[in-house]
Protein backbone atom coordinates (compact mmCIF):
# COMPACT_ATOMS: atom_id res chain seq x y z
CA UNK A 1 0.00 0.00 0.00
CA UNK A 2 1.36 3.55 -0.60
CA UNK A 3 0.74 6.33 1.98
CA UNK A 4 1.34 9.56 1.06
CA UNK A 5 1.91 12.57 3.43
CA UNK A 6 -1.08 14.17 5.12
CA UNK A 7 -1.41 17.58 4.27
CA UNK A 8 -0.20 20.41 6.41
CA UNK A 9 -0.89 24.18 6.77
CA UNK A 10 2.22 24.14 8.17
CA UNK A 11 4.23 26.02 6.06
CA UNK A 12 6.66 28.08 8.14
CA UNK A 13 8.29 24.65 8.79
CA UNK A 14 12.27 24.87 8.89
CA UNK A 15 14.35 22.02 7.17
CA UNK A 16 17.56 21.44 7.75
CA UNK A 17 19.99 23.06 5.39
CA UNK A 18 21.97 19.96 4.52
CA UNK A 19 23.58 21.43 1.55
CA UNK A 20 25.95 23.88 3.37
CA UNK A 21 24.36 25.66 6.25
CA UNK A 22 23.42 22.93 8.91
CA UNK A 23 25.51 21.40 12.39
CA UNK A 24 26.86 18.70 9.90
CA UNK A 25 28.16 20.98 7.06
CA UNK A 26 29.93 22.89 10.60
CA UNK A 27 31.12 19.27 11.16
CA UNK A 28 32.64 18.96 8.19
CA UNK A 29 34.97 21.73 8.50
CA UNK A 30 35.85 21.09 11.75
CA UNK A 31 36.78 17.86 10.41
CA UNK A 32 38.58 19.06 7.88
CA UNK A 33 40.27 21.33 9.77
CA UNK A 34 42.15 18.71 11.71
CA UNK A 35 43.00 16.39 9.59
CA UNK A 36 40.69 13.75 8.93
CA UNK A 37 39.36 12.42 5.85
CA UNK A 38 36.33 14.58 4.41
CA UNK A 39 33.08 13.76 5.71
CA UNK A 40 30.08 12.68 3.01
CA UNK A 41 29.05 16.70 3.35
CA UNK A 42 29.29 20.05 1.97
CA UNK A 43 31.22 21.82 3.71
CA UNK A 44 29.93 25.33 5.85
CA UNK A 45 29.09 27.90 3.83
CA UNK A 46 31.29 30.67 4.89
CA UNK A 47 33.81 28.58 7.17
CA UNK A 48 37.81 28.99 6.44
CA UNK A 49 38.64 25.72 7.44
CA UNK A 50 42.18 25.89 6.49
CA UNK A 51 42.32 28.85 8.87
CA UNK A 52 40.73 26.82 11.83
CA UNK A 53 43.47 24.24 10.95
CA UNK A 54 46.32 27.31 11.23
CA UNK A 55 45.01 27.80 14.49
CA UNK A 56 47.20 26.04 17.32
CA UNK A 57 43.98 25.29 19.91
CA UNK A 58 40.80 24.72 18.21
CA UNK A 59 37.66 24.69 20.65
CA UNK A 60 33.72 23.36 19.98
CA UNK A 61 31.62 24.88 22.76
CA UNK A 62 28.25 23.21 22.74
CA UNK A 63 25.54 25.50 24.47
CA UNK A 64 22.74 22.68 24.36
CA UNK A 65 19.55 24.05 24.00
CA UNK A 66 20.94 27.85 23.17
CA UNK A 67 18.63 28.75 20.08
CA UNK A 68 19.80 31.98 17.41
CA UNK A 69 16.76 33.65 17.48
CA UNK A 70 16.90 33.41 21.43
CA UNK A 71 20.27 34.68 21.43
CA UNK A 72 18.97 38.16 19.31
CA UNK A 73 16.33 38.65 21.68
CA UNK A 74 17.71 37.81 24.87
CA UNK A 75 21.27 38.12 24.38
CA UNK A 76 21.40 41.96 23.87
CA UNK A 77 25.13 43.53 25.03
CA UNK A 78 26.21 40.11 26.30
CA UNK A 79 29.53 38.42 24.94
CA UNK A 80 28.42 35.63 23.06
CA UNK A 81 26.34 37.65 20.93
CA UNK A 82 29.00 40.09 20.01
CA UNK A 83 31.13 37.39 19.02
CA UNK A 84 28.10 36.19 16.70
CA UNK A 85 28.95 35.38 13.35
CA UNK A 86 26.16 33.34 11.67
CA UNK A 87 23.19 31.04 11.63
CA UNK A 88 22.96 27.18 10.93
CA UNK A 89 20.29 24.76 11.55
CA UNK A 90 19.93 21.62 13.25
CA UNK A 91 19.49 18.29 12.53
CA UNK A 92 15.84 16.50 11.88
CA UNK A 93 14.45 15.99 14.45
CA UNK A 94 16.15 19.24 17.03
CA UNK A 95 16.97 17.57 19.70
CA UNK A 96 19.95 16.37 21.41
CA UNK A 97 20.27 12.59 20.82
CA UNK A 98 20.37 13.34 17.21
CA UNK A 99 22.35 16.90 17.12
CA UNK A 100 25.07 15.83 19.72
CA UNK A 101 25.46 12.60 17.88
CA UNK A 102 26.05 14.95 15.19
CA UNK A 103 28.58 16.96 16.74
CA UNK A 104 30.56 13.53 18.17
CA UNK A 105 30.41 11.39 14.85
CA UNK A 106 30.21 14.00 11.92
CA UNK A 107 27.45 11.90 10.84
CA UNK A 108 23.89 13.28 10.00
CA UNK A 109 21.07 11.21 11.62
CA UNK A 110 20.48 9.51 8.26
CA UNK A 111 24.02 7.77 8.80
CA UNK A 112 23.43 7.43 12.62
CA UNK A 113 20.01 6.71 13.22
CA UNK A 114 20.18 8.25 16.55
CA UNK A 115 16.39 9.88 15.80
CA UNK A 116 15.43 11.01 19.52
CA UNK A 117 15.09 10.50 23.19
CA UNK A 118 13.10 7.21 23.53
CA UNK A 119 14.01 4.72 20.12
CA UNK A 120 12.85 1.67 19.48
CA UNK A 121 16.19 -0.93 19.12
CA UNK A 122 15.15 -4.00 16.97
CA UNK A 123 18.61 -5.02 17.87
CA UNK A 124 16.97 -5.95 21.46
CA UNK A 125 13.40 -5.18 20.51
CA UNK A 126 13.12 -2.66 23.50
CA UNK A 127 12.45 0.98 23.30
CA UNK A 128 15.59 2.52 24.82
CA UNK A 129 16.63 6.10 25.64
CA UNK A 130 20.31 5.66 23.97
CA UNK A 131 21.94 8.96 25.70
CA UNK A 132 21.52 7.21 29.23
CA UNK A 133 21.27 3.28 27.87
CA UNK A 134 18.27 3.13 30.11
CA UNK A 135 15.29 1.19 28.87
CA UNK A 136 12.02 3.21 28.44
CA UNK A 137 9.84 0.71 30.57
CA UNK A 138 9.69 1.39 34.32
CA UNK A 139 11.70 -1.50 35.86
CA UNK A 140 13.46 -2.37 33.29
CA UNK A 141 16.23 -4.36 33.29
CA UNK A 142 19.29 -2.06 32.10
CA UNK A 143 20.54 -2.90 27.94
CA UNK A 144 22.72 -5.53 28.60
CA UNK A 145 24.07 -4.63 24.58
CA UNK A 146 27.46 -3.14 24.38
CA UNK A 147 27.46 0.37 22.78
CA UNK A 148 29.04 -1.25 19.30
CA UNK A 149 26.06 -3.64 19.01
CA UNK A 150 23.84 -0.11 18.95
CA UNK A 151 25.44 2.22 17.95
CA UNK A 152 26.93 1.08 14.40
CA UNK A 153 28.87 3.97 13.67
CA UNK A 154 32.50 5.34 14.70
CA UNK A 155 32.93 8.70 16.25
CA UNK A 156 34.87 11.91 15.20
CA UNK A 157 37.55 11.58 17.36
CA UNK A 158 39.10 8.79 16.01
CA UNK A 159 39.54 10.24 12.93
CA UNK A 160 41.10 13.37 13.56
CA UNK A 161 45.19 13.72 12.95
CA UNK A 162 45.93 15.68 16.29
CA UNK A 163 45.40 15.10 20.00
CA UNK A 164 41.42 16.12 21.16
CA UNK A 165 40.14 16.23 24.61
CA UNK A 166 36.34 16.05 25.37
CA UNK A 167 35.10 18.15 28.14
CA UNK A 168 31.91 17.20 29.82
CA UNK A 169 29.89 17.13 32.94
CA UNK A 170 30.93 14.80 35.82
CA UNK A 171 27.51 13.21 36.00
CA UNK A 172 27.84 11.97 32.17
CA UNK A 173 31.51 11.92 31.12
CA UNK A 174 32.16 8.49 31.56
CA UNK A 175 28.98 7.21 30.67
CA UNK A 176 29.09 4.65 28.05
CA UNK A 177 27.51 6.72 25.04
CA UNK A 178 29.83 9.58 25.81
CA UNK A 179 32.67 6.98 26.16
CA UNK A 180 31.86 5.57 23.32
CA UNK A 181 31.36 8.89 20.91
CA UNK A 182 34.67 10.25 22.34
CA UNK A 183 37.01 7.50 21.36
CA UNK A 184 40.69 8.01 21.92
CA UNK A 185 40.03 11.55 23.04
CA UNK A 186 40.93 12.11 26.64
CA UNK A 187 37.87 12.92 28.84
CA UNK A 188 37.95 15.66 31.39
CA UNK A 189 34.91 16.00 33.64
CA UNK A 190 33.72 19.20 35.46
CA UNK A 191 31.55 20.10 37.52
CA UNK A 192 30.60 23.87 37.54
CA UNK A 193 30.62 26.35 34.42
CA UNK A 194 33.79 27.81 36.21
CA UNK A 195 35.48 24.52 36.27
CA UNK A 196 34.84 23.77 32.44
CA UNK A 197 36.38 26.81 31.28
CA UNK A 198 39.25 26.64 33.81
CA UNK A 199 39.91 23.56 32.41
CA UNK A 200 39.79 24.92 28.95
CA UNK A 201 41.52 27.55 29.13
CA UNK A 202 44.90 25.65 30.92
CA UNK A 203 44.46 23.30 28.33
CA UNK A 204 45.25 25.71 25.30
CA UNK A 205 47.74 27.77 27.72
CA UNK A 206 50.02 24.89 27.27
CA UNK A 207 49.35 23.48 23.99
CA UNK A 208 52.50 23.46 21.93
CA UNK A 209 51.32 21.51 18.85
CA UNK A 210 47.55 21.43 17.17
CA UNK A 211 44.95 20.15 19.06
CA UNK A 212 40.69 20.35 18.95
CA UNK A 213 38.92 20.72 22.25
CA UNK A 214 35.43 19.86 22.78
CA UNK A 215 32.84 20.73 25.51
CA UNK A 216 29.88 20.45 26.20
CA UNK A 217 27.42 22.14 28.76
CA UNK A 218 23.41 21.34 29.20
CA UNK A 219 22.27 23.59 32.06
CA UNK A 220 20.09 25.98 29.29
CA UNK A 221 18.46 22.93 28.26
CA UNK A 222 17.86 21.54 31.72
CA UNK A 223 16.25 25.38 32.78
CA UNK A 224 14.56 25.77 29.82
CA UNK A 225 12.76 22.25 30.18
CA UNK A 226 11.63 23.14 33.72
CA UNK A 227 10.96 26.35 33.88
CA UNK A 228 10.49 27.88 30.38
CA UNK A 229 12.81 29.56 27.79
CA UNK A 230 11.62 32.38 28.65
CA UNK A 231 12.05 31.92 32.32
CA UNK A 232 14.15 34.39 34.83
CA UNK A 233 15.88 30.97 35.22
CA UNK A 234 17.40 30.41 32.00
CA UNK A 235 17.99 34.50 32.13
CA UNK A 236 20.08 34.16 35.37
CA UNK A 237 21.69 30.87 33.60
CA UNK A 238 22.48 32.49 30.42
CA UNK A 239 24.19 35.63 32.18
CA UNK A 240 25.99 33.63 34.13
CA UNK A 241 27.57 31.58 31.32
CA UNK A 242 28.01 34.54 29.46
CA UNK A 243 30.18 36.35 31.89
CA UNK A 244 32.17 33.03 32.51
CA UNK A 245 32.32 32.80 28.68
CA UNK A 246 34.01 36.70 28.64
CA UNK A 247 36.63 35.50 31.69
CA UNK A 248 37.48 32.42 29.66
CA UNK A 249 38.65 34.68 26.64
CA UNK A 250 40.22 37.10 28.23
CA UNK A 251 42.42 33.88 30.28
CA UNK A 252 43.17 32.59 26.18
CA UNK A 253 44.33 35.95 25.07
CA UNK A 254 47.73 35.28 23.35
CA UNK A 255 47.31 31.46 23.06
CA UNK A 256 46.39 31.33 19.31
CA UNK A 257 43.07 29.59 19.82
CA UNK A 258 39.45 29.88 17.91
CA UNK A 259 36.66 29.24 19.48
CA UNK A 260 33.76 27.78 17.88
CA UNK A 261 30.48 28.39 19.78
CA UNK A 262 26.84 26.51 18.53
CA UNK A 263 23.91 24.27 19.74
CA UNK A 264 21.92 21.00 19.49
CA UNK A 265 18.61 22.96 18.95
CA UNK A 266 16.82 25.93 20.52
CA UNK A 267 13.55 25.95 22.34
CA UNK A 268 9.49 26.39 22.30
CA UNK A 269 7.49 26.70 25.64
CA UNK A 270 4.43 24.82 25.14
CA UNK A 271 1.39 25.45 26.82
CA UNK A 272 -0.30 22.62 28.36
CA UNK A 273 -3.78 23.57 26.87
CA UNK A 274 -2.02 22.52 23.57
CA UNK A 275 -0.72 18.90 24.58
CA UNK A 276 -2.10 15.90 23.17
CA UNK A 277 -2.52 13.72 25.85
CA UNK A 278 -2.92 9.48 24.00
CA UNK A 279 -4.71 8.40 26.72
CA UNK A 280 -7.58 10.44 25.48
CA UNK A 281 -7.60 8.99 22.49
CA UNK A 282 -7.90 5.04 22.90
CA UNK A 283 -8.88 4.38 19.87
CA UNK A 284 -5.69 5.96 17.98
CA UNK A 285 -3.99 4.42 20.82
CA UNK A 286 -5.12 0.65 20.33
CA UNK A 287 -3.88 1.21 16.69
CA UNK A 288 -0.46 0.94 17.54
CA UNK A 289 1.75 -2.08 18.13
CA UNK A 290 4.19 -0.17 20.53
CA UNK A 291 4.15 3.24 23.03
CA UNK A 292 5.30 6.14 20.94
CA UNK A 293 8.82 7.24 20.20
CA UNK A 294 10.81 9.90 19.75
CA UNK A 295 9.76 13.15 20.88
CA UNK A 296 6.78 15.25 22.09
CA UNK A 297 7.43 17.27 19.10
CA UNK A 298 8.04 14.68 16.89
CA UNK A 299 6.93 11.47 17.79
CA UNK A 300 7.64 7.88 16.15
CA UNK A 301 4.05 5.75 15.48
CA UNK A 302 4.44 2.06 14.68
CA UNK A 303 0.97 1.24 13.37
CA UNK A 304 -0.45 -2.44 14.05
CA UNK A 305 -0.72 -4.75 10.75
CA UNK A 306 -4.28 -3.91 8.76
CA UNK A 307 -4.54 -0.27 10.79
CA UNK A 308 -2.96 1.85 8.61
CA UNK A 309 -5.80 3.41 6.69
CA UNK A 310 -7.66 4.17 10.36
CA UNK A 311 -4.90 5.61 11.28
CA UNK A 312 -4.70 8.22 9.14
CA UNK A 313 -7.96 8.90 8.70
CA UNK A 314 -8.23 9.20 13.01
CA UNK A 315 -5.37 11.58 12.63
CA UNK A 316 -6.87 13.62 9.58
CA UNK A 317 -9.91 13.37 11.08
CA UNK A 318 -9.29 14.70 14.98
CA UNK A 319 -5.78 15.66 15.08
CA UNK A 320 -5.09 17.65 12.34
CA UNK A 321 -5.22 20.68 13.70
CA UNK A 322 -2.13 19.72 15.59
CA UNK A 323 -0.49 17.29 13.64
CA UNK A 324 1.29 16.93 10.60
CA UNK A 325 1.26 13.20 9.33
CA UNK A 326 4.03 11.53 7.45
CA UNK A 327 4.55 8.10 6.24
CA UNK A 328 8.28 7.82 7.85
CA UNK A 329 9.85 6.07 4.91
CA UNK A 330 9.10 9.08 2.92
CA UNK A 331 11.33 11.85 5.33
CA UNK A 332 14.28 9.31 4.45
CA UNK A 333 13.66 9.49 0.71
CA UNK A 334 13.14 13.35 0.90
CA UNK A 335 16.13 13.91 3.17
CA UNK A 336 14.75 15.14 5.89
CA UNK A 337 17.39 13.26 7.82
CA UNK A 338 20.07 13.92 6.00
CA UNK A 339 21.41 12.90 2.38
CA UNK A 340 23.13 9.95 1.41
CA UNK A 341 22.46 6.09 1.92
CA UNK A 342 20.51 5.87 4.93
CA UNK A 343 21.91 3.94 8.37
CA UNK A 344 20.80 0.17 7.93
CA UNK A 345 18.35 0.18 10.84
CA UNK A 346 17.10 3.97 10.23
CA UNK A 347 13.71 2.58 8.99
CA UNK A 348 13.25 0.39 11.93
CA UNK A 349 14.02 3.31 14.10
CA UNK A 350 11.11 6.01 13.22
CA UNK A 351 8.08 3.70 12.74
CA UNK A 352 5.70 3.73 10.40
CA UNK A 353 4.64 7.04 10.85
CA UNK A 354 6.40 10.53 12.02
CA UNK A 355 3.93 12.76 13.44
CA UNK A 356 5.15 16.33 13.49
CA UNK A 357 3.80 19.06 15.55
CA UNK A 358 2.64 22.27 14.74
CA UNK A 359 2.85 25.08 16.44
CA UNK A 360 3.14 24.64 19.42
CA UNK A 361 1.90 21.53 19.83
CA UNK A 362 3.12 18.21 21.91
CA UNK A 363 2.02 14.85 22.01
CA UNK A 364 2.87 12.34 25.15
CA UNK A 365 1.76 8.73 26.04
CA UNK A 366 2.44 7.55 29.33
CA UNK A 367 3.66 3.89 30.36
CA UNK A 368 2.06 2.00 33.03
CA UNK A 369 3.96 2.88 36.07
CA UNK A 370 5.53 5.61 34.36
CA UNK A 371 6.91 8.96 36.23
CA UNK A 372 4.76 11.46 34.78
CA UNK A 373 6.27 15.08 34.43
CA UNK A 374 5.95 18.36 32.44
CA UNK A 375 8.15 20.13 29.98
CA UNK A 376 7.23 23.49 30.03
CA UNK A 377 10.41 24.24 27.14
CA UNK A 378 10.30 21.58 24.47
CA UNK A 379 12.19 21.15 21.11
CA UNK A 380 12.76 18.76 18.14
CA UNK A 381 10.21 20.17 16.14
CA UNK A 382 10.84 21.94 13.12
CA UNK A 383 9.39 25.94 14.77
CA UNK A 384 12.77 28.25 13.73
CA UNK A 385 12.98 28.92 17.17
CA UNK A 386 13.65 25.10 17.54
CA UNK A 387 15.99 24.83 14.72
CA UNK A 388 18.03 27.85 13.77
CA UNK A 389 21.28 27.55 16.17
CA UNK A 390 24.08 30.43 16.30
CA UNK A 391 27.39 30.13 14.98
CA UNK A 392 29.63 32.02 17.51
CA UNK A 393 33.68 32.73 16.72
CA UNK A 394 36.08 34.23 19.20
CA UNK A 395 39.89 33.89 18.42
CA UNK A 396 42.64 34.60 21.16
Amino acid sequence: MTHTPHPTTAADFTLPDYSGGSLVNLMRGVADACGAAPLPYAPLAGLDAAALGATRTLILLVIDGLGYHHLLRRGAGSVLRRHLVGRLTSVFPSTTASAITTFLTGLAPQQHALTGWHLYFREVDRIVAPLPLQPRAPGGAPVALPPERLFAHGNLFDRLSRPSWAVAPASIVHSPFNVFHTGRATRVAYTSVAEMFLALAALARRARAPQFLYAYYPEIDADAHAHGIASEAVAARFAALDAAFGLFLDALAGSDTTVLVSADHGFIDAPAARRIDLARHPRLAAMLARPLCGERRVAYGYVRPGQHERFEAYVRERLAHGVALYPSRTLIAQGWFGPGAPHPELASRIGDYTLVMKDDWTIKDWMPGEQRHRQIGVHAGLSADEMIVPLIVARA
